[in-house]
């Protein structure tokens, strides 16, 4: 299903990549639809106490933003998209999943403790830029919010055995999330980063403690016409 779903979002999206140069060049007012990619370095936040922040972790999206105009110049928009994320962790929060329920803890014995997800993006923004109909290469400022729905997640770690324990689509996982977006820069390059509001887990406890794990990422974003 997964599969499928990942499939669908990339002809949507190549479509759209095609089809954008008929929304440009129509004078004073003009869309800027766009295809955007990103890598970001990310880092869980708000974690327990009895946890430390994440090693190394990244993330990857990609997808399409539909612009709506809001003044004559075109240079004030909005923006509304869809695409694809996965995110990767190296953390030492450990996730178990017993007769579905997920147990928490904090185990400094586990040799690699890893996290994935993969989710659907859908990206709204409000967006200022310095262009015009016929130039492509300018200044933006672009703020919003993101949701994510998730459609995937993988826990996986090695015990003091070398035995390899994996957990997927874990029942407290959060499916839906959403987070603060900033984007900055000039041309195709620009800074961004995601802050993340929603806890990724529901009603997740440790020693007592609730679990507000939240995501955070600062990377770049290249956007493409």
């Amino acid at each position: 299903m997964k599969t499928a779903v990942t499939h669908l979002f990339f002809l949507f999206l190549f479509g759209f990549c095609f089809s954008q140069k008929d929304s440009l060049n129509l004078g004073d007012k003009y869309a800027d639809d766009q295809v955007y990619v990103s890598v970001a370095y990310s880092q869980f936040y708000d974690q327990p106490k009895s946890v430390s922040k994440s090693n190394f972790s990244y993330s990857l999206s990609a997808g399409f933003i539909k612009d709506v105009i809001l003044n004559k110049q075109g240079n004030f928009s909005v923006g509304a998209g869809i695409g694809y994320g996965l995110d990767f962790f190296n953390h030492e929060l450990k996730v178990e999943e017993v007769n579905n329920n997920t147990i928490f803890s904090s185990d400094s014995s586990i040799r690699t403790n890893l996290f994935k997800s993969h989710n659907l993006e859908f990206p709204l923004e409000l967006r200022w830029r310095t262009s015009s109909a016929n130039n492509y290469e300018f200044w933006r400022v672009y703020t919003g919010i993101k949701f994510l729905y998730n459609l995937s997640n993988n826990f996986q770690f090695d015990d003091t055995s070398n035995l390899r324990l994996k957990y997927s689509d874990i029942s407290s996982y959060n499916k839906l999330q959403y987070g603060l977006t900033f984007s900055a820069g000039y041309d195709e390059f620009n800074i961004n980063i995601f802050y993340g509001l929603t806890p990724i887990f529901d009603n997740g406890k440790i020693d007592l403690e609730d679990i507000n794990t939240k995501i955070l990422k600062f990377g770049l974003i290249f956007y493409f016409l």
